[in-house]
């Protein structure tokens, strides 16, 4: 049961981080402004995840996950439910201070139910077991995208408001959040101890202990460069098939959520695969096949080619988050919360859509600024690499 509660919070944040990758667009259509502007969304969100990981990983060190995603939901939910005043105020400017919210629940929920899932079960097992409750993470993604990219993109604005439609699915999810809130506040959920618990009370003494590990930095790293390339990805990619003049912004939502489905299954399927596998193995594997794809990708030939080739890198990308996560957890012991914290900062690489928009505002080029993704999942094949070869357990 435990099991089964956390996983179910993978999907929520799966949506809630989706809809900023229709919310970009939506806005620029609605409130004409450009890529770097609307960049601001995923900056802003992913802001909160950066200012309150280490806090998250402090609060959850003394108080326990449970209230960790308790206060997490709170979290979400009050800044899905700040969209309906913001709208109110008539600015683009507005709706990021709600963002920002969501953002810090987020990083709660994340910090809280990303570990909790690796020690819920043998450690032998944990990299699959996490790999099997992000594939809802995708599962909510792809319910994002299809629903919410339809609803924005296929009906005119009757709202009379700034931002337009897009108020109504935020309002609707800080509700549905906030009953979750209430159900995850009674249920018992029982906390993880460790032998040297009493040794890792204090966090400053976790955080040198952490980063004189030479394995956690390199995860850290590792994690970071992931994070860059796939939010920043899933941010663009509707610009980019709109710039292109391929499809449609409605279109472009569509095909995003095929690629999420194909992310999700991934997921799925990896998590089958490293139950027979080492994690890192197949890590290495995906990591080489989400560059080769990249590299594709820029070599622009084509719209069938190049929409073929980021339909493959989800399917490669599937996996890394939860692998590289839970081998950087791996024998950190009491260690495991405030490393977990750590690296819930990461998504803070999200603002690396804003270096794309940038770049693609100012060359003219919707192609070029794939190479910030490209340079991002070279780093984690250098860590898979590491990691094969040093046979690391």
């Amino acid at each position: 049961m435990p099991f089964i509660l956390i996983t179910s919070l993978f999907f929520m944040w799966g949506f809630a981080r989706a809809i900023l990758d229709v919310l970009n667009k939506h806005f620029q259509n609605e409130l004409d402004i450009t890529i770097t502007q609307s960049a601001l969304i995923q900056v802003t969100t992913y802001l909160g995840y950066f200012l309150m990981a280490i806090p998250a990983g402090f609060f959850i060190n003394r108080q326990g996950y449970r209230r960790g995603v308790v206060l997490g939901l709170i979290l979400f939910g009050a800044g899905s439910l700040a969209f309906i005043p913001c709208s109110l105020a008539g600015t683009f400017y507005a709706y990021l201070i709600a963002l920002f919210v969501i953002g810090c629940g987020l990083v709660f929920l994340e910090t809280s139910a990303n570990p909790y899932v690796t020690e819920l079960g043998p450690k032998e097992t944990s990299t699959a077991r996490l790999n099997f409750s992000q594939s809802f993470n995708g599962v909510g993604s792809m319910f994002a995208t299809l629903v919410v990219g339809s609803f924005l993109f296929q009906n005119t604005d009757n709202s009379g408001v700034a931002g337009g439609n897009a108020v109504i699915p935020y309002a609707i999810m800080g509700v549905i959040v906030l009953i979750i809130a209430i159900v995850f506040s009674r249920a018992s959920l029982p906390e993880i101890h460790h032998e040297d618990d009493r040794e890792t009370h204090e966090g400053g003494h976790n955080l040198s202990r952490l980063f004189s590990n030479g394995w956690f930095v390199f995860g850290l790293i590792a994690l970071l460069a992931y994070e860059i390339a796939e939010i920043s990805i899933n941010s663009y990619f509707i610009n980019f098939v709109t710039g292109q003049d391929w499809m449609t912004a409605a279109t472009g939502s569509t095909i995003l959520t095929v690629a999420l489905g194909l992310f999700m299954l991934a997921r799925f399927v990896g998590a089958a695969i490293m139950s027979n596998m080492p994690a890192e193995k197949y890590l290495l594997i995906c990591a080489v096949g989400s560059v080769v794809c990249i590299a594709v990708l820029l070599l622009n030939v084509s719209m069938e080619v190049s929409v073929g080739a980021l339909l493959c890198n989800y399917m490669f990308e599937a996996i890394m988050f939860p692998t590289i996560f839970s081998l950087t957890l791996r024998g950190l012991g009491g260690l495991t919360k405030s490393a977990s914290s750590i690296l819930m900062m990461t998504p803070v690489g999200g603002c690396g859509f804003l270096l794309m928009g940038v770049v693609a505002d100012n060359t003219g080029n919707l192609v070029l600024p794939f190479v910030i993704p490209f340079v991002g999942f070279v780093l984690v094949l250098a860590y898979a690499y590491k990691c094969v070869v040093t046979n690391y357990r």
